[in-house]
């Protein structure tokens, strides 16, 4: 039987973990947005300076910091009060970032057309109703504006998916299992409690339908892999070339 659990009961858990969740994150956010992620984002962001920029889902807020750095002026929403408590506990107070409290599958709080680009960094995963997301994006951008979002690739990162070993613990292939199921699961995080954070797994073509439904014209995809640079800081990546963790979509309006 299909499982279901609504986007308000998913906020539930990531208020009660946000902090464990965020615990290990540095000015670039986590060792996978700092080796996966931010550079793919940012490649296809091109130059934000003096851009206005909603950072949808923006959690504690590490990517509005850099793409303030970088000159934009960003309103950052999130559907976790207690993330948005962190992020503007660790945001200078003169930087151009105004943090708001909302759910991105609904943002009457902002006006229509009002954005130049919007970044979704690991959000529409964390929602139920990621199709009413999308269209709100599509509604706050102006024309010709830019989304660019990601997420845990989901032919790859699926309920049940993981890594199978032999009798020693090492690592023989990746398994991925349940691709066509549509709904909630819970991931590992954290470890020993009985409420974890979940995620919704759909498939890629109910993603690009919804891309479509909404009104976007998907302009790139991007499967980061990481650059020799990271591989050399990082060498345990490199079982990564071997399947995609993440996807990135670019779209226009």
């Amino acid at each position: 039987m299909k499982r279901t659990m609504t986007t308000d009961d998913a906020i539930k858990r990531w208020n009660q973990h946000a902090e464990s969740f965020i615990s290990s994150y540095t000015e670039h956010g986590d060792i996978h947005r700092e080796v996966f992620l931010n550079p793919t984002i940012f490649s296809l962001l091109g130059d934000v300076n003096g851009k206005r920029v909603l950072d949808a889902g923006c959690g504690e807020g590490y990517l509005s910091r850099l793409l303030a750095e970088k000159g934009a002026i960003v309103t950052a929403v999130d559907y976790a009060q207690k993330m948005i408590e962190m992020a503007k506990q660790r945001t200078s107070s003169d930087a151009p970032i105004h943090y708001r409290q909302g759910n991105c599958e609904q943002l009457s709080f902002l006006a229509d057309a009002q954005f130049d680009t919007i970044v979704s960094n690991m959000v529409l995963q964390d929602l139920e109703d990621y199709e009413a997301a999308l269209r709100e994006m599509h509604r706050l951008l102006t024309d010709g504006g830019v989304c660019i979002f990601s997420i845990l690739h989901p032919c790859f990162i699926t309920p049940n998916s993981g890594w199978v070993r032999n009798e020693k613990g090492e690592r023989q292939f990746w398994k991925v299992h349940r691709y066509f199921y549509e709904g909630v699961y819970d991931q590992n995080f954290p470890v020993h409690h009985k409420e974890k954070i979940v995620y919704y797994h759909r498939t890629l073509t109910s993603y690009m339908k919804a891309i479509q439904q909404a009104g976007f014209t998907l302009s790139a995809v991007v499967e980061p892999v990481p650059s020799d640079e990271m591989l050399a800081r990082y060498p345990l990546f490199e079982e990564d070339l071997h399947c995609a963790d993440f996807i990135v979509f670019k779209l226009t309006k």
